[in-house]
């Protein structure tokens, strides 16, 4: 099982449409099987398509640019907030497997579409070539933020994962991984493993390099983004993509790509 999560800061590049074909282009390439988008974003005044979903929707621009090649992937899709003062912005799962259920849900203590801080996960089970899986696309707040405590954020999250069902989770947690005594240590305290850490191969380190929206003051390389499962899994291979080196450079943040052995059951 191949799978890539991304925070694609959509509409907010310079040469936006450029660096969606990028990524389709870069989807086609690696045959993902479910992707985790974060900061999908659609205008807030163009037409609607169907349910919440507008025409200017980043993820079904991607999911019909993948379909003119052919390829069928679904998608979830739902916002949390208003960003920019323009934009309806949230996460996506895409996916070429059957989706069996899925929903979304606050995890923050706001729960106002008008507050950037408010936060919401997208969440889906999948059928992968037989196994069940529960993805879930995060985007977190920060660990000393006094109005959203990340460990508050982190606490919801895991009070919605049902323990006896294989659950993974993919995004930006706006903690760094490389600093101790903060958010990073305060999941993998509580029973999340990183599969970075459970990977046979690891092909670069840092997601975030330089001074970011939330990340003002930063000058050096941080490891934001990562692909979290409530059990220890195979992992073969973890690989940071869209960096320049490993497909072109689409956003403020790289992805993080993650190749997962399904053949037997996870411990």
């Amino acid at each position: 099982m191949r799978l890539l999560t991304l925070n694609c800061h959509s509409w907010q590049e310079e040469q936006q449409l450029e660096k969606l074909n990028q990524i389709v282009t870069h989807i086609i390439q690696q045959d993902y099987d479910v992707i985790a988008l974060q900061e999908v974003s659609q205008l807030m005044d163009t037409p609607i398509l169907y349910d919440n979903v507008r025409e200017d929707n980043f993820v079904y621009l991607i999911q019909q640019a993948l379909r003119k090649q052919g390829l069928d992937y679904s998608f979830v899709w739902d916002f949390s907030h208003i960003g920019y003062d323009a934009y309806e912005e949230g996460l996506a799962l895409l996916t070429k497997h059957p989706i069996i259920k899925s929903d979304s849900y606050y995890i923050s203590r706001s729960q106002d579409t008008m507050d950037w801080k408010s936060r919401k996960i997208v969440r889906a089970t999948i059928d992968v070539n037989g196994t069940h899986i529960t993805f879930n696309s995060c985007h977190l707040g920060w660990w000393e933020d006094a109005e959203e405590p990340f460990s508050e954020q982190f606490n919801h999250l895991i009070a919605r994962m049902d323990p006896l069902e294989w659950t993974l989770f993919l995004g930006d947690f706006n903690n760094d991984a490389l600093e101790r005594g903060t958010g990073y240590d305060y999941m993998v305290q509580r029973g999340l493993h990183d599969v970075f850490l459970l990977a046979q191969e690891t092909v670069g380190v840092e997601t975030v390099e330089g001074k970011i929206d939330g990340w003002e003051e930063n000058q050096h390389g941080l490891r934001l983004d990562l692909v979290l499962s409530n059990r220890k899994i195979d992992v073969d291979r973890v690989g940071v993509v869209f960096d320049g080196v490993l497909a072109p450079v689409v956003s403020d943040h790289f992805g993080v790509e993650v190749d997962i052995s399904i053949q037997k059951e996870p411990i």
